[in-house]
């Protein structure tokens, strides 16, 4: 249950990174306190902030600022890679073509999965089958943005180790059946400045409020641009400002089913009142795209022995969440 948080947290994960692939270390203290930490941020505030990651600072910057120069070409250029029912929900889409809660957010992206042959899922996969389209300019777009999804998917592996170790459960309990193939999406996004807008199309946020659909999300935001923010118990929206250095990271619908509510994908928004364009690409780590989740048993007798929460195929609970999301 999340508390009335007025910040949230930074956990700095560079001594646990080194070590929890390594059996040997389950019982190490810098890796158990950042555990502890984990467990702490996910049950207080189901948000954190972490550094010491491993990725690039130079990759970091080059990912937001080749999504800036796309962002930057004329709308018939952005078009070439445009998103449609066709493409599986893959590419370009203009402010105010993505929909939350049936209210156009502010905010143009390009949007990115993991690829799917036709047939790979049958029925379930059908909607979101394709590849990824990538712009032909910036020229290295592709080649740095599949860098940077390989890295963030082997740190949020590793962060989903530590994960299940705060919860009582082995390392691996988030692989295998469960996330052992995990599926990724990748939202690039840009939030023009509100005056940029033709008033009779601008609403005053760029995302509504609304929770993550996977396990684990992390964000790599525009510095000195305070735009995302996070609500606490007490219906107050706390701003997650950006800091130097990390990714701030939240934790999604199929953690909250799979603890059994121990940790609860919080409500969160986007509104760029800044006079700058701001740019955040939002990395996405979720189950394997057939996986039915469930509360797990270590997780259910942590809260009276009850599941809480019936199954849910994360390719139903995302395909449902996409086909409603778009305003086209």
């Amino acid at each position: 249950m999340v508390s009335d948080f007025q910040a949230i947290p930074i956990i700095d994960i560079s001594a646990f990174l080194k070590k929890i692939d390594d059996p040997m270390m389950r019982n190490d203290k810098e890796l158990l306190e950042v555990v502890r930490q984990l467990d702490e941020a996910c049950k207080e505030a189901g948000f954190f902030y972490v550094k010491g990651h491993d990725i690039p600072d130079s990759l970091v910057k080059e990912v937001k600022d080749l999504t800036q120069t796309f962002f930057n070409l004329p709308y018939e250029e952005k078009l070439k890679i445009k998103m449609t029912s066709e493409s599986g929900y893959r590419g370009y889409q203009r402010v105010g073509e993505n929909v939350t809660k049936g209210k156009p957010d502010m905010h143009e992206a390009i949007d990115c999965y993991s690829e799917m042959e036709p047939g790979k899922y049958g029925a379930l996969g059908k909607p979101l089958e394709g590849s990824n389209l990538w712009p032909d300019y910036p020229s290295n777009f592709k080649v740095v943005m599949e860098e940077y999804i390989y890295l963030l998917k082997d740190l949020a592996r590793k962060m989903m180790r530590g994960i299940a170790l705060a919860l009582g459960g082995p390392s691996d309990a988030f692989e295998g059946e469960l996330a052992g193939d995990p599926f990724w999406v990748m939202r690039l996004i840009g939030y023009p400045v509100s005056s940029d807008i033709p008033e009779m199309e601008r609403t005053d946020t760029g995302c509504g409020a609304h929770t993550d659909y996977g396990l684990l999300t992390l964000v790599n935001q525009d510095d000195e641009i305070n735009a995302l923010q996070v609500r606490n118990s007490l219906g107050e929206w706390i701003t997650a400002a950006p800091i130097p250095g990390t990714f701030v990271c939240n934790i999604g619908d199929m953690l909250k089913i799979s603890t059994n509510g121990l940790y609860e994908s919080t409500l969160h928004k986007v509104v760029n009142s800044s006079p700058k364009y701001r740019v955040s690409v939002a990395f996405f780590y979720e189950t394997n795209f057939d996986a039915a989740i469930e509360p797990l048993d270590v997780c259910k007798e942590k809260t009276g022995g009850v599941a809480k929460f019936g199954k849910v195929v994360y390719g139903e609970h995302l395909a449902s969440k996409v086909l409603n999301n778009f305003g086209y």
